[in-house]
């Protein structure tokens, strides 16, 4: 799953309001006060008042994109220290919403501070927040709020508002590895060494020393070339509709153009043709759902026998068969078949956050 720094790049980066909500992200809720509650000696007895946390660093949220994609955010202690004192100074501290959803008035910041120690007056009212957590303490003057929402617990906890920079600091070497070089971003780029550092690091002939190259190959015959020409001719008159990943049309295109493949992308076409095998019987023609088309994309029945006599011939594939379960497109079923069974991660794709809930 990606992982993403949220940053302050520019003027356009800040939270603009905060929101109370029922489920923070941050998983944490507000402890709240009035006459009838128990009192500490930091709080006014007489006003309903709010504490709790309203950002904690280095806490993993989980988002979810436009596509329907997971992926987790997060803030260092340097960026939520700036985004609270930014919040101060733009004067923000009576921008309130309820569920990220309606303005809200009557709802101040009267009390914010970042956490810097243990002897922090955050202990006092039994919340042990991690160091660097952005605390607040807000009072609420609408009645009607108050005991709607806050004492029947509709609403638990804080969550901010905000745009903010994304920095990928974590993505699936799947999403990297497929994409063509020139697309990848400076961050892609960084993970990308990294890993192909790793595999040259356990590779034996680099502990001995040895010149060596990552092995690719084109020998794959014009049946493979000719069965992506025909997949992608047809998507380009008809579309993809909802069929396929962006790896898989990729690499339809490498096929296509002839153009050579590593090992590595060998054992995915396998594994993808392997799998997917079974989807030919209900899949019999391109208009016929997803199955022949990605099918053929990925080389087809040609496709498959040459990658597996490829990884034979290497000396890749163990000879016990492990069973797989093949078809996973919408409305099939799913086929049991013996076959050998490379696992590979899905491709995320690239989201883009405004509110954090």
């Amino acid at each position: 799953m990606k992982l993403y720094e949220l940053q302050i790049e520019d003027n356009e980066d800040e939270v603009f309001a905060i929101s109370l909500v029922e489920s923070p992200a941050i998983e944490s809720d507000f402890i709240y006060f009035d006459k009838e509650k128990i009192q500490f000696a930091a709080v006014d007895t007489e006003k309903k008042m709010l504490i709790g946390p309203i950002l904690i660093p280095d806490k993993k949220i989980l988002r979810i994109d436009g596509e329907g994609q997971p992926y987790h955010v997060f803030f260092t202690k340097e960026t939520v220290a700036r985004l609270a004192q930014n919040y101060l100074m733009k004067k923000y501290t009576d921008k309130a919403t309820l569920e990220h959803d309606k303005t809200i008035k009557n709802v101040d910041l009267i009390e914010s501070w970042v956490k810097t120690g243990k002897l922090d007056k955050s202990n006092n009212f039994g919340l042990n927040v991690p160091e660097g957590t952005w605390m607040g303490i807000f009072k609420i003057s609408d009645d009607n709020l108050w005991n709607d929402y806050v004492k029947t617990g509709k609403v638990k906890g804080f969550s901010i508002e905000g745009l903010f920079s994304h920095k990928l600091v974590q993505a699936s070497s799947e999403t990297i590895m497929n994409k063509n070089i020139e697309d990848l971003t400076e961050e892609e780029a960084t993970i990308f060494l990294e890993h192909v550092k790793t595999i040259i690091k356990k590779d034996n002939r680099y502990t001995k020393g040895q010149r060596f190259i990552e092995e690719s190959y084109s020998d794959y015959g014009s049946a493979i070339r000719n069965n992506a020409k025909k997949a992608l001719e047809w998507a380009n008159t008809n579309g993809w509709g909802s069929c396929g990943t962006p790896v898989g049309k990729q690499r339809a295109n490498q096929l296509a153009k002839g153009e050579p493949i590593s090992i590595d992308t060998i054992k995915r076409m396998y594994s993808f043709l392997s799998r997917h095998e079974g989807d030919l019987e209900s899949s019999t023609a391109y208009g016929e759902g997803c199955g022949k088309l990605m099918y053929d994309a990925w080389g087809g029945k040609a496709g498959l026998r040459w990658s597996r006599n490829k990884l034979k011939q290497l000396g890749l594939i163990e000879a016990e068969a492990m069973p797989s379960i093949s078809s996973s497109y919408p409305g099939q079923a799913a086929t049991i078949k013996k076959k050998k069974d490379l696992i590979v991660a899905p491709a995320l794709l690239e989201p883009r956050t405004l509110g954090l809930k």
